[in-house]
This record gives C-alpha cells, sequence and structure tokens, in this order.
C-alpha cells in the first residue's frame, strides 16, 4: 500500500519523518470502521467513566483495586479510540469500478489451484482490517494476499508460507 511521509519542524535543526500508513476500504469495511467506533465512543466511553464513578464512591482510592482496575481499562479503550480514529483518518475508498481485471490488486476475487495437491479455492483480496478466511476473504498484507499482487491469469504464483512453498495457478480474476 502507499505510504505519506510528513515533514514536521520541531527545532531549527531537527527535522522527524513520520510515516502514516494509507489503507484502502470498501464501502462496506469503511462503513463498519465508522460503526465499530461510534460503539466504542458512545457506548463503550460511558461505560468506562460509569465504572470508574461507582469504584471511586466505594471509598479509599489508594487500596481500591476495582477504581485501578476501571481507570486500567478506560485507558486501553481510549488507546483503542485513538488508533481506530487514525484507520479512519488515513482510509481512502476504493472505487471499484475502476479497477483493472487484468491482474490481481485490492479487491480482486481470484480463483487459484494448489499445484501440489490439485485443489482449486477462490479468495477475494481486501484491506487487512475486511480480512475473513470463512467468507473466503484474505488480506492483501497476508503471505498468499502479498504473493497475489499484480500476477496476471495463467501464471504460477510461488508464495513463501511458515511450511514452505505454495505454488498458487491463477485460474481467474474477477471483481465481485
Amino acid at each position: 500500500m502507499g505510504k505519506i511521509f510528513v515533514f514536521l519542524q520541531c527545532r531549527p535543526a531537527l527535522n522527524f519523518v513520520v510515516m502514516t500508513k494509507v489503507s484502502y476500504y470498501t464501502a462496506e469495511g469503511l462503513k463498519k470502521l465508522r460503526e465499530e467506533l461510534n460503539q466504542l465512543k458512545d457506548v463503550e466511553r460511558p461505560k468506562a467513566s460509569r465504572a470508574i464513578a461507582e469504584a471511586r464512591d466505594k471509598g479509599d482510592l489508594s487500596e481500591n483495586a476495582e477504581y485501578d482496575a476501571a481507570k486500567e481499562a478506560q485507558g486501553l479503550l481510549e488507546m483503542k479510540i485513538s488508533k481506530m480514529e487514525e484507520l479512519l483518518a488515513n482510509a481512502r475508498l476504493i472505487d471499484e469500478s475502476q479497477l483493472d481485471t487484468s491482474k490481481i490488486l485490492v479487491l480482486s476475487t481470484v480463483k487459484l489451484k494448489n499445484q501440489a495437491n490439485g485443489m482449486e479455492m477462490k479468495y477475494t483480496l481486501v484491506a487487512e482490517s475486511e480480512a475473513d478466511l470463512k467468507a473466503g476473504k484474505i488480506s492483501v498484507t497476508s503471505p498468499i494476499g502479498r504473493g497475489l499482487l499484480g500476477r496476471t491469469k495463467g501464471e504460477v504464483a510461488e508464495i513463501t508460507v511458515p511450511n514452505g512453498i505454495l505454488k498458487l495457478e491463477i485460474l481467474d480474476i474477477s471483481r465481485n
């Protein structure tokens, strides 16, 4: 995926490079991400605040394990919200109508044949957050996803996976 470099001037003599990871999403994936963030902000955050208030009402905070646990849970929730906000800020919607079907890209549905055992399989390459193997969606950042990107119909992709080299013949490339 593309990376954007942003230069920040912190002191007159120091430049820092901040790498921002751009992620590409389908309309469905982007909607799901927004809904999850709204759930965290509108439901989970108030719950965490109530838990802290209830624990605080139980007395001495220096020896209150319930208060400490509630504060830690709130900190983890805020970190998760922050990460999701960053993901959304760097999310880009994929225009599916502009995608090329001559080679494998994000949102390509590919029919593959495992050369070792002759088994055929069908996967759609999606953004990491949308991956769901049971639904036939694999991430473009997974070893198989990376190994298939840019390949064309008829090619045999040799992909290094944890248990060796997987040879997959590309039988067909399509869009959903």
